[in-house]
């Protein structure tokens, strides 16, 4: 998928080389950015990094400022850094004596021999179903032979080959925490997402495996830990056994939040030392917040993120999960769109996808369908008006074709609308109605033209939203609750799950929320999107 997700820096990010979890080699490439604050929601903020797409070449710039490539030991030291960087906070970092025990999750199933332990099952031989601490994934497979390559995402201006590993996930040997003293809970923050309810009912089920009684939910977002009229929910698998055929989340969602201090004072008073934490950006900012509060603390507690964004804007990862449907539904309105216009004389089909900061949903829709003749994307700027506008270009396929589709994500073409200062309870901007823009804009171009122009518009986030995960949505949902509690279990806290290079792994939250993982205008992905939709630039 062609993205800049592969390119990010974090350089406040103090991580100290942690015994056995460390004992390795990698690094990451990185553009020029921009540092700036953000509010991520209401007591959260995280420091981004707001990516300029370039035309061409990524260079991590801020490395250029950390390393002197003349240097010959630069590759040394680059993956020494980025093993720093990447290194996973674990609870010996506070509890240097923590012991482990060995792990109650184990396959080769039998007679429990301790009713009091379930979970711990009796084998007749040693099961190899256990990931070494030191496996990793390699972060990147493609070896760029030169700058000007398409998509090239370059560490040094010669485009040098440096291995990037980062954690494998999945169970360990050995755990740190002891299954009858777990309490667990489960929060889902932001807006509602397909495949929410997949993740809650398997991490459910992995924690009962390793022998967890007490596991909850807290209802409607980190607004759950303060709101007095808001109870827990008590889960179990009798309980999660079928939600996930149903869209939407069995605990509820929403924005914002109580201060850091006071959901930490909730997760004390609870007994709560398991925090799964499902959400965006925003949300795993606070989750890395609640984290370190914790660490501050001194509070035996693993915080595991799970990233949901529909729009598949998270840094490092292949995908997250949501998005797979979100693309699959968006055919149905797109199919819809262009049935209207192809019925219609002169007829324009408008269809508006999500998509704040980055285009992938609009993309891939678009790629998938076969039937979009424009496709608009936050991360390429046009223009509406002038001999190479969209609406020039419109004229032009009327003409031709008889009929037009157009495929817009929400956040494009946000600079030709008029700014609010309005923002939601997360602290993100309010965005101007893009689609309804370009419906209105266009329906008056062409009566200014005299050219008849029949514009239908459909807006489908809602309906996409609220559906059930399809079939291989479902498989990420599935994989990625059981590394969570996985995660948890091995000690970690602080960190987040995704699929890298179609593996699973472990990632520092810091590491995956510095920016939005935005499409790359230079990448192969976006060209073949160009070439179904043979658009020209509307520049």
């Amino acid at each position: 998928m062609g993205s800049m997700s592969h390119v990010i820096t974090f350089s406040h990010l103090t991580c100290s080389a942690r015994s056995s979890y460390t004992q390795f080699t990698p690094p990451p490439p990185s553009p020029s950015r921009t540092l700036n604050k953000v509010r991520v929601f209401a007591q959260f903020e995280a420091t981004t990094q707001t990516p300029t797409p370039s035309s061409s070449t990524t260079i991590n710039n801020n490395n250029h400022n950390k390393f002197d490539f003349s240097d010959p030991d630069w590759k040394t030291k680059f993956q020494q850094d980025f093993e720093a960087r990447f290194s996973l906070p674990h609870l010996t970092d506070i509890f240097p004596d923590a012991s482990p025990i060995p792990s109650t999750f184990c396959l080769k199933m039998r007679t429990p021999v301790d009713r009091d332990i379930p979970g711990h099952y009796s084998s007749d031989e040693d099961w190899h179903g256990y990931i070494n601490n030191n496996d990793r994934v390699l972060l990147k497979t493609i070896y760029y032979s030169s700058p000007t390559s398409a998509g090239a995402e370059c560490i040094d201006p010669n485009c040098t080959w440096v291995e990037q590993w980062v954690h494998r996930a999945g169970p360990r040997e050995k755990i740190y925490y002891k299954p009858e003293e777990v309490k667990a809970a489960i929060v889902t923050c932001g807006g509602l997402c397909p495949g929410l309810n997949d993740v809650i009912r398997q991490i459910v089920i992995t924690l009962e495996i390793y022998g967890v009684k007490k596991i909850v939910g807290i209802p409607f977002g980190y607004r759950g830990f303060s709101d007095q009229e808001l109870t827990e929910v008590p889960l179990s698998r009798k309980v999660v056994q079928n939600i996930h055929l149903s869209g939407g989340s069995l605990l509820g969602v929403s924005r914002g939040g109580p201060a850091v201090s006071n959901i930490v004072d909730s997760l004390e008073e609870r007994g709560i030392n398991m925090l799964f934490v499902l959400g965006g950006n925003g949300t795993h900012a606070g989750a890395n917040a609640i984290h370190n509060e914790c660490r501050k603390r001194r509070l035996k507690v693993s915080v595991i993120g799970v990233p949901k964004t529909i729009d598949n804007d998270i840094l490092l990862m292949d995908k997250t999960f949501g998005f797979d449907t979100a693309v699959e539904e968006a055919q149905r309105a797109i199919n819809s769109a262009y049935i209207e216009a192809h019925s219609a004389y002169h007829g324009i089909g408008v269809v508006k996808l999500m998509g704040r900061s980055s285009g992938f949903i609009a993309m891939q829709s678009s790629l998938s369908s076969g039937q979009v003749d424009i496709c608009l994307i936050p991360e390429v700027r046009f223009n509406l008006h002038g001999p190479h506008g969209v609406l020039s270009h419109l004229k032009y396929l009327l003409e031709t074709k008889g009929s037009a589709v157009v495929c817009v994500a929400e956040g494009a073409g946000q600079n030709l609308l008029q700014k609010t200062n309005a923002t939601d309870a997360s602290g993100n901007v309010v965005f101007g109605d893009i689609g309804v823009y370009i419906q209105q804009e266009t329906k008056k171009y062409f009566k200014e033209i005299g050219v008849h122009a029949d514009v239908k518009y459909i807006d489908p986030t809602y309906m996409i939203r609220a559906c059930r995960a399809n079939a291989s949505d479902g498989i990420l949902c599935t994989v990625l609750g059981q590394n969570a509690v996985h995660g948890a279990f091995a000690g970690y806290s602080g960190i987040t799950v995704g699929l890298c290079n179609t593996h699973y792994a472990y990632f520092p939250i810091p590491e995956v929320i510095s920016h939005p993982r935005l499409v790359d205008p230079n990448s192969r992905m976006w060209h073949r999107c160009l070439t179904s939709t043979c658009q020209p630039d509307f520049i």
